[in-house]
């Protein structure tokens, strides 16, 4: 079954107009999550606390935004958490800029750096909208001069062509850092992977993600009849400071070697 939600700021004396009736919002006021209304033509919806992938797919948007299955892996595999800085370029309608300032919490920052004037506007509309403002520096510019940071968490570069301004992610990036990228074709990834190798990126990995809903109905569950497929390669990696006598200027093409580990704790 599928289910049309309306996300909404609850303000005194205002009504949901839908197709199925009207809503007003004094009567969903001071209500607990979950709890069943119903609208003047007496058609039954729940009120829910939206979550993230909620709001991310509802964020205004001028350009493609990244899917929250992609947005959820970045988060886990890059790390991201709360206390962190995280860069981005470029920020587009702001969408992963949105995840990305939930997951710092209020001691971490981002700062996400754009081109485009009129898409910057759109993005900081789209993080007023989350009240998160004051975790988020937008700079404006040309990121081939550089990212204007130095020694952040982690970076994910959202162009269309990273593969021109990996020098200038190196530079960003404290060491062991993590960097991130998404692009469409195989043709872009390889351009960027050379270039990864070239500035001595290691632990590179290149994946996509798939996914698939199922029809929650227990005598005939199946896959639902769409699916959210391709829409991207995601590539990930991490600057590595290579011991002396490896990965010079001579070998500036290499990249960790097959049996390199990475060390760390365990908990």
């Amino acid at each position: 079954m599928t289910h049309k939600h309306f996300i909404l700021e609850l303000k005194a004396g205002a009504t949901l107009q839908t197709h199925r009736g009207v809503i007003a919002h004094d009567d969903l006021i001071g209500l607990p999550w979950g709890s069943q209304v119903f609208s003047h033509l007496g058609n039954p919806f729940f009120l829910l606390q939206p979550a993230l992938g909620d709001l991310l797919k509802n964020t205004p948007r001028n350009t493609q935004i990244l899917y929250p299955k992609e947005i959820g892996f970045i988060l886990v595999n890059m790390g991201i958490g709360p206390g962190q800085h995280v860069l981005e370029a470029g920020t587009g309608s702001g969408s992963l800029t949105r995840a990305l300032a939930f997951a710092v919490g209020d001691s971490g920052h981002v700062t996400t750096v754009e081109w485009r004037e009129d898409m910057q506007a759109l993005a900081k509309k789209n993080i007023e909208r989350l009240g998160m403002s004051d975790r988020v520096t937008f700079r404006l510019g040309d990121i081939g001069n550089g990212f204007g940071v130095e020694n952040v968490d982690a970076l994910f570069l959202d162009v269309a062509n990273p593969y021109d301004y990996i020098g200038q992610a190196r530079a960003a990036l404290k060491p062991g850092g993590f960097f991130g990228s998404l692009l469409p074709t195989v043709n872009q990834v390889s351009k960027l992977l050379n270039a990864l190798r070239h500035h001595q990126f290691g632990f590179i990995d290149v994946c996509e993600i798939l996914l698939r809903y199922y029809k929650a109905e227990p005598e005939r569950l199946r896959p639902t009849d769409r699916m959210v497929a391709h829409t991207g390669y995601l590539i990930f990696a991490r600057p590595v400071i290579y011991a002396e006598g490896y990965g010079t200027e001579a070998d500036s093409a290499a990249s960790a070697p097959d049996d390199a580990e990475e060390a760390g704790d365990e908990d």
